[in-house]
């Protein structure tokens, strides 16, 4: 047992080692084996308890910023997600020693993406550091994402630590002809870089949109505080100046609620923004809360387009809000949680319509004899918060038309923690699986721009910081109106997983040994 708890120790560790705040991704190709060799051999329940001990560790280790909300809610979830640890765990210990090796190697990947599948939307879904996102900045590996999403990255991952496990253990039996194990690890991950050094190579071209992001910096102890509306208001009215002065910007985006108030219900708020639009002559997108007046107690976390004019031309309301910081799930079971939040925990509601903001982009042109003007319709969707760790509601707004995302976010609940680099990995998946540019503007970082392949090309910063600094940065975007099979056919790679994991469980006479 003592042994066992080692490896699980050593493989939490491992995991955690490999995601933001330490950014040892390479850790993560052979982080599960100690795992493995931990439930090796026991029962299933055994298997279950020792594997569930290694997920509450690995997500106490990478999701512990979540106690900056809520304490219990923090442990609730933990003790939630490990559970996905313990059911792999408990199945791959009682099929390892009845399955031939071949037949685990596959498995075992299947699997590991099944669960991750479910938990990814089981009971409103937390995608949150999936084994895939552990190579967000791997670019070469993380291109397969636009055939078969992050999923297609974890089982890469997953096919290597089995085959490792599977070699060290035959070697430790004695045993011949596990060479071919790693082989057939060696040539998958040879075929997922093959193809990302393809796609790295590949060149977008399109039309060019200068987009300005403006990162406030609000303390969360003052952004709801009347006394500090006017500081908020004129920070982001002199960044936004600031922006606009610098070059010729096509839009500028404000992060997450970050009017001080119910934008279109308080009339002040609403004349401010639009006269700030008017006055710089570029369309503005900001974040606020928004009250429907025509329901009781009916609110909305939204986005709100206002174009060069001053006019207001569509709003999205957020589809898929927090547990624990916009509403409290199972109400009636989980009230209690709210006496034990640091703040109080929202009670919005969920928008319904995946809304395609456009607006024009105007450019002039000159030679020796003509000058003209052209105006171009630009058609791009919003993602609120951690709406884009959800990769099958994100494509769905680049199959009604948006060319390019936009995430605007508040991780300054979370202080100064590897949250804020977390989330970013979501939108580094989201740009690559669809390929599209993916502009994040968040009140205390990482505001950034990242392309089509997934790299992050611009940044506020100052001094080497990104977070908890106040600023703006502009940088130019390509339009492209790419439809990857990804975006067309969404997760049929993890339902793939999932189908066969099921198969394997359920049918006896697949890979048994004889």
């Amino acid at each position: 047992m003592i042994n066992s708890m080692a490896l699980v120790i050593l493989s939490a560790v491992l995991l955690i080692l490999s995601f933001p705040g330490f950014d040892f991704e390479f850790l993560a190709w052979f982080a599960i084996i100690p795992l493995l060799f931990a439930v090796e051999g026991k029962k299933p329940f055994q298997a279950f308890l020792v594997s569930w001990l290694a997920g509450i560790l690995f997500f106490l280790g990478t999701i512990y910023w979540l106690v900056h909300v809520t304490l219990p809610g923090m442990l609730i979830v933990v003790l939630y997600l490990a559970l996905y640890f313990g059911i792999f765990g408990s199945f791959f210990s009682y099929h390892a020693v009845r399955r031939t090796p071949y037949g685990m190697l596959f498995f075992t990947p299947a699997l590991w993406v099944a669960l991750e599948f479910v938990r990814s939307h089981l009971f409103g879904g937390f995608g949150w550091v999936l084994l895939g996102h552990s190579q967000s900045y791997s670019l070469p590996i993380i291109q397969i994402a636009d055939l078969a999403g992050a999923y297609g990255v974890s089982f890469l991952i997953m096919v290597a630590n089995t085959a490792i496990f599977l070699t060290i253990r035959d070697f430790r039996h004695r045993r011949d002809g596990s060479f071919p194990y790693l082989m057939a690890a060696v040539f998958l991950v040879f075929l997922a870089l093959t193809y990302g050094i393809f796609r790295l190579n590949n060149v977008f071209t399109g039309q060019r949109l200068r987009v300005a992001v403006i990162q406030g910096n609000i303390p969360q102890s003052k952004k709801w505080d009347s006394d500090f509306r006017e500081e908020i208001l004129r920070k982001y009215e002199s960044l936004t100046r600031q922006a606009s002065a610098k070059a010729q910007v096509d839009l500028v985006i404000w992060p997450e609620t970050s009017v001080p108030g119910y934008i279109e219900s308080e009339r002040d708020l609403l004349g401010r923004v639009k006269s700030l639009a008017r006055e710089i002559k570029m369309p503005i997108l900001v974040g606020a809360p928004d009250e429907d007046l025509s329901l009781k107690d009916t609110y909305y976390n939204s986005a709100l387009l206002f174009a060069g004019d001053g006019r207001l031309l569509d709003r999205y309301d957020k589809i898929h809000l927090v547990p624990f910081g916009e509403y409290v799930p199972f109400r009636n079971v989980l009230s209690f949680v709210e006496r034990f939040a640091r703040s109080p925990i929202g009670d919005f509601t969920a928008g319904k319509d995946y809304a395609v903001f456009s607006f024009s982009m105007a450019r002039s042109f000159k030679d020796e004899n003509t000058s003209w003007r052209l105006l171009k319709n630009v058609r791009f969707s919003c993602l609120i918060c951690f709406e884009d760790a959800f990769p099958d509601l994100v494509r769905q707004f680049v199959k009604k038309g948006a060319v390019f995302l936009v995430n605007i976010t508040n991780d300054a609940w979370f202080g100064h923690t590897s949250a804020a680099y977390q989330h970013a990995q979501s939108s580094v998946f989201r740009a690559v699986e669809n390929r599209t540019n993916v502009v994040r503007a968040a009140n205390t970082g990482l505001s950034c721009f990242i392309d089509q392949k997934g790299r992050i090309t611009a940044a506020v910063g100052r001094n080497g910081n990104n977070l908890f600094v106040d600023g703006f940065a502009v940088h130019e975007i390509i339009l492209t109106n790419t439809r990857t099979f990804y975006t067309i056919y969404g997760d049929v790679f993890a339902y793939i997983c999932f189908i066969s994991a099921l198969l394997f469980i359920f049918n006896k006479k697949i890979f048994t040994k004889t």
